[in-house]
């Protein structure tokens, strides 16, 4: 098939990517060529901003695609220049938009595409589901041939996955694990939460491809494996082969005590309990199994991040502000406990 990604280089793109280089299908890619050395050889590359419009419009004047997937589309303004720019030109439009937009709090944990869509806690929740009201309309009333994808956690060999972490990523707190210092987790950390490697979140992407049964629907993708949050950290700690110190602290107590996004990443996604249901997926894709168990997964990663300093960032704030958070409770703790 004859596949164009606008952009194609983000952690679940440049699986993808990768994936269908491997079975041999022609792959363009539209981007401004900031990371397209880290994808192997077969890839064609389109190099443009998208938004420039009348460029993009220039590039692919001769050219129809079988499917063409748009990675890095927030708001609906995004999808309707790409709808100016591919109406005519392919057989099939995905969208990738997100997990989070399923209803805050959930009516029930276990999570299918019939799930509600509502989140009044994240503004990039809520221009997801935009963004999927005006495709939705589209298809019914045009018959545009749309596809939405919604990952969840997705991860790659080059980021851990975590929920509290500083601006600069999660490598803050492997490096306090590493420290023997303490880490912070939300809330009690026993609830539920689903983490998908790239690779297997690339089969069941792939799948959907070119699949005439996707169109005008909405599919997850996950992985089946379901961890409560102080597994996930132990699953870090026992990569690293240290011991864990996990703080517990509640999610509305974050989301007001730091600079850091928390209100939207925790109340707005992570600090519930979620099970996804992939049984459409399955029907959609015969034979679809995420392979990669966590304890598997993040120990990979960690092998990749321990030995590629780029993966590194510091982050001096973030660190003390777990200090400071853990060292205030600490106190406060006690100060009651000496009072009854």
């Amino acid at each position: 098939m004859k596949i164009l990604f606008i952009g194609g280089t983000g952690t679940i793109s440049a699986a993808v990517s990768k994936l269908l280089i491997s079975q041999g299908h022609e792959l363009y890619l539209l981007n401004r060529g900031g990371r397209n050395e880290a994808l192997p050889a077969g890839v064609h590359f389109l190099l443009a901003d998208v938004n420039d419009e009348t460029k993009v419009a220039g590039l692919i004047r001769d050219m129809n695609f079988d499917c063409v997937a748009d990675f890095i589309a927030f708001v609906p303004e995004h999808l309707q220049r790409d709808y100016r720019l591919f109406k005519d030109k392919t057989k099939q439009f995905i969208f990738i938009s997100s997990a989070s937009a399923y209803q805050k709090p959930l009516s029930d944990y276990r999570v299918t595409e019939a799930t509600p869509l509502a989140n009044p806690y994240w503004q990039y929740s809520r221009d997801k589901i935009a963004c999927e009201d005006y495709l939705m309309k589209l298809y019914r009333e045009e018959g545009f041939p749309i596809t939405i994808v919604r990952p969840s956690y997705t991860y790659d060999e080059r980021k851990v996955p975590l929920a509290v972490h500083g601006h600069t990523g999660t490598w803050s707190v492997v490096k306090r694990i590493l420290n023997d210092k303490p880490v912070i987790i939300q809330g009690d950390g026993t609830s539920l939460w689903t983490m998908t490697h790239t690779a297997d979140f690339a089969k069941g992407f792939v799948g959907l491809i070119g699949n005439i049964r996707a169109r005008g629907e909405a599919v997850q993708i996950t992985s089946d494996e379901t961890l409560t949050w102080n597994q996930i950290y132990q699953c870090l700690a026992d990569a690293l082969n240290k011991p864990l110190s996990a703080v517990h602290v509640s999610s509305e107590f974050l989301a007001s005590a730091g600079p850091y996004d928390f209100h939207g990443g925790l109340l707005g996604d992570k600090a519930g309990s979620v099970v996804f249901d992939n049984t459409k997926l399955k029907r959609l894709v015969p034979g679809f199994v995420a392979e990669i168990r966590f304890d598997q997964g993040v120990k990979e990663t960690i092998d990749y991040v321990l030995t590629h300093p780029e993966c590194q960032p510091e982050d001096e704030a973030f660190d003390r502000w777990c200090d400071e958070i853990v060292e205030t409770l600490q106190s406060i703790a006690q100060t009651i406990k000496t009072k009854y």
